[in-house]
């Protein structure tokens, strides 16, 4: 029986892509600097490589959010000093608009009151309390824990004892993990000993040395799946 529901919350429940591009375009405009698809993608490849950095601890979070920036800059001959202001207007953007994923406000509701429910995102603080704030689904998580706060990153064992150890009466047999990523989220619940759902949308094909215990490809699947375990 499934108690308690921990949901990552970029590209889980918010649409991270949507919100990155919206951001970026705004960094860029705020510049005036001009941005096309082949910019966009870049900085999601530069970017989704800090990140992967950060979460096998070798760079710092505030590294990441600097080298994003330099490291496109410089391949876009961009100067340092517009790469460290684009770090700060980006990031302030970012904090300002959120999309879901499809379905997740619905599930949300749908779950709400069946599960306690949790987030447990590596996201910067201010940017995940901005849009979350906008949004409004805060209301229907009896936890939100962000790893800024607690000083490590998933998929870190240290990340999800910490949490746990706030959450009353949790039993790790009785938790699943949602999240679309492989290294963050499967390979942390893996680590934390619950039980670990892909939702994994694109249909990105599967890695034998992080096997998730359970598939899907829609968030509307989830509850029938939860009813079942």
């Amino acid at each position: 029986m499934v108690k308690d529901v921990l949901f990552d919350l970029d590209d889980t429940l918010f649409d991270f892509h949507a919100d990155e591009r919206v951001a970026l375009d705004k960094t860029f405009a705020a510049l005036q600097l001009p941005v096309d698809d082949v910019v966009r993608a870049r900085y999601s490849e530069i970017n989704l490589a800090q990140w992967k950095a950060l979460e096998r601890g070798e760079i710092t979070r505030e590294q990441v959010k600097r080298r994003r920036f330099e490291l496109l800059f410089a391949e876009l001959g961009y100067e340092k000093e517009q790469a460290l202001a684009a770090a700060r207007i980006y990031h302030e953007r970012l904090a300002e608009d959120f999309h879901y994923m499809e379905g997740a406000p619905e599930l949300l509701e749908e779950l709400y009151g069946t599960y306690r429910m949790f987030l447990v995102s590596n996201g910067n603080l201010s940017v995940q309390q901005g849009r979350l704030g906008k949004s409004g689904i805060g209301r229907y998580f009896d936890g939100i824990f962000i790893s800024e706060v607690l000083g490590v990153e998933k998929p870190d064992k240290r990340f999800f004892d910490l949490a746990f150890a706030k959450i009353p009466d949790f039993d790790p047999a009785q938790a699943v993990i949602v999240g679309d990523s492989l290294t963050s989220d499967i390979l942390g619940g893996i680590n934390a000993g619950v039980r670990t759902i892909w939702f994994n949308p694109k249909k990105k094909p599967a890695v034998p040395e992080i096997p998730a215990d359970h598939e899907i490809f829609r968030l509307k699947d989830l509850p029938e799946l939860l009813h079942t375990l």
